[in-house]
């Protein structure tokens, strides 16, 4: 028997690091997907393995440990939290896990949700454990906090349910119900961010300088109310207005590079009305709307960095058995 489950990626239109501090966020699925493959395995000890990011890993669930075999950590340390909780307490049989992944690694573009909510779907699928999208967003969550230290449950809802989400201040998750567009394009950098430490500076920035830090990420809350309004509108110019104060007050915090600053100057000098930081920042992306000049700037992005045109996907967590 062989567990299949499917999660997609997501790109954060507004709210990223202020989601964090209760405030609301804007987040929208995009088609590159994260798939798991979950069977028992023929090798006496559990493996994690990927042939799109050339790891391989044994795994010692009991402790959350793991043998590296070849390639580089990072993603293992979702998988182990995941079966430490919701595998070894259970069953002790070894499994073979395979990820294959077309989300760049530490690009903003939810890379780590996406695989929390393929493993989780795929485990409780194997074990025939009862579950909903709301029960398998809410677990996804508790596994990235429980890594990362800090974390919103935005980028496991979106992963989870697919589509545009507006998360509240209330953590409370509703779907926008309109079509977006595809006049948004999303430019990658090869400098990479770490979601974990980007937050961890924030805090950081935040206790140091707590009255403006607070006003800033209050602000930025404000900014997400009046974003889901011109969503709703279809008023695209304010969208835009909105993405370029939201870009400064994440600048100010900290998060922005000078790649992301290039991609960002280089959008907007080809044809974006708005471009900001999309994620963490410290690396990864950002995200432009760009009404009428979308492939212009994808065209101008591909000079230095990457650009991609952003196919929103409204297909969520997809898993199923295959005897």
């Amino acid at each position: 028997m062989e567990s299949v489950a499917s999660a997609p990626g997501k790109t954060i239109l507004f709210g990223e690091h202020a989601v964090v501090y209760n405030q609301p966020a804007i987040a929208v699925a995009v088609d590159k997907r994260a798939v798991i493959r979950i069977k028992k395995s023929s090798k006496g000890v559990s493996t994690f393995w990927s042939n799109d990011l050339g790891f391989e890993a044994e795994l010692d669930i009991p402790n959350k440990n793991y043998k590296l075999i070849k390639g580089r950590p990072g993603i293992i340390r979702y998988v182990l939290e995941i079966l430490n909780k919701w595998h070894d307490n259970y069953y002790r049989d070894p499994l073979d896990i395979k990820l294959s992944l077309n989300i760049p690694i530490g690009s903003g573009l939810g890379s780590s949700a996406a695989v929390t909510v393929a493993t989780l779907a795929a485990l409780f699928n194997y074990h025939g454990f009862p579950f909903n999208k709301k029960v398998l967003a809410k677990e996804a969550h508790k596994i990235e906090k429980s890594v990362q230290g800090m974390a919103s449950p935005l980028d496991t809802a979106v992963s989870t349910y697919g589509g545009l989400i507006y998360l509240s201040r209330n953590k409370e998750i509703s779907e926008f119900k309109l079509d977006i567009d595809s006049d948004f394009v999303i430019g990658f950098t090869e400098k990479k961010g770490n979601t974990g430490a980007m937050v961890k500076s924030v805090n950081a920035l935040k206790d140091r300088n707590p009255r403006i830090v607070s006003s800033i990420i209050e602000t930025m809350g404000q900014i997400t109310d009046e974003a889901k309004d011109a969503l709703l509108n279809k008023d695209y110019n304010k969208l835009a207005d909105l993405m370029n104060l939201n870009q400064g007050f994440l600048d100010a915090i900290g998060v922005n590079t000078f790649e992301l600053s290039r991609m960002i100057y280089t959008a907007r000098k080809n044809g974006a009305i708005g471009a900001k930081i999309t994620g963490a920042g410290g690396g990864g992306s950002i995200i432009a709307l760009a009404p009428n000049n979308a492939l212009n700037v994808v065209k101008s992005l591909n000079v230095e960095d990457k650009g991609i045109l952003a196919s929103i996907t409204h297909k969520g967590a997809l898993a199923k058995v295959r005897k």
